[in-house]
């Protein structure tokens, strides 16, 4: 066997689906490309058809097979719409990514229901209802591969984490409670927990050149991630390479999270 025959046994995503939400931009952006250069073929669920379009044209230039549907995930309704989009454009996924997300942190005793509510509707309970809809006929094929994005603030409060660090949280325990469900007929359901990445999604702090340069200097590698950063471990997470790896928090940060 030659090694590329090798390589691509465990890692190509040939003939898989994918749904990436918030895949056209930062993180989700890095591994809907990643993705769909390692063979699925992709369909990008975010709110700007602008970025929409843009990324999927981008993709499809490369000869890769891509597509998008622009949904408001905040809302029951809008993420039952998205899923049903989604799964008629390419097929049934083999592949669930959840990217989408808000990163509402007020102080925590400004910290009202509306806020919590938004918070929880989009990083934690979209989520779950398209796990629920995707993940019972990937157990069915037997094969499925589930990845959210979750947050240091999963694991330890700074910088105000609020609501925010508390979806991230539960959105890890219900990866387990998914892989608890699931693997046993062929599906795992992981997180990918970034450091600090310059991203839209970060622009608060991304803003302030010395608090970028001290997060720079608490990483092992010395520097803030990028969203490339992620597409290895997600094309990881993604094939049949991680067969055995489930109900994990796979660490992308430089080192962040342990200096």
């Amino acid at each position: 066997m030659t090694s590329q025959n090798y390589l691509s046994e465990l890692f190509s995503l040939d003939g898989r689906v994918a749904v990436v939400t918030g895949g056209s931009s930062g993180i989700g952006r890095a591994i809907t490309g990643a993705l769909a250069h390692a063979g699925a073929s992709v369909v990008v669920v975010a709110r700007r058809e602008t970025e929409l379009r843009r990324t999927a044209d981008e993709l499809t230039a490369d000869g890769c097979r891509a597509a998008w549907v622009s949904a408001d995930l905040g809302t029951s309704e809008g993420v039952r719409t998205a899923a049903e989009e989604a799964a008629a454009v390419f097929g049934e996924p083999d592949i669930l990514v959840n990217c989408a997300g808000i990163n509402l942190r007020p102080p925590m005793d400004e910290l009202d229901e509306d806020v919590w509510d938004t918070t929880m509707a989009l990083n934690l309970k979209a989520p779950h209802l398209l796990g629920r809809r995707y993940g019972p006929g990937m157990a069915e094929r037997g094969y499925g591969r589930i990845i959210h994005i979750t947050s240091q603030q999963a694991h330890r409060a700074f910088v105000q984490s609020g609501a925010y660090g508390v979806s991230k949280g539960a959105l890890e325990s219900l990866a387990r409670s998914e892989a608890e469900a699931w693997s046993p007929r062929g599906v795992t359901s992981n997180t990918l927990v970034p450091g600090f990445v310059m991203t839209p999604l970060n622009q608060r702090l991304s803003s302030d050149p010395g608090k970028v340069a001290a997060l720079a200097a608490r990483t092992m590698v010395g520097r803030n991630g990028l969203a490339e950063d992620f597409a290895g471990a997600a094309v990881f997470l993604a094939s049949a390479a991680s067969s055995y790896v489930t109900g994990q928090s796979i660490f992308v940060d430089g080192g962040f999270s342990v200096h």
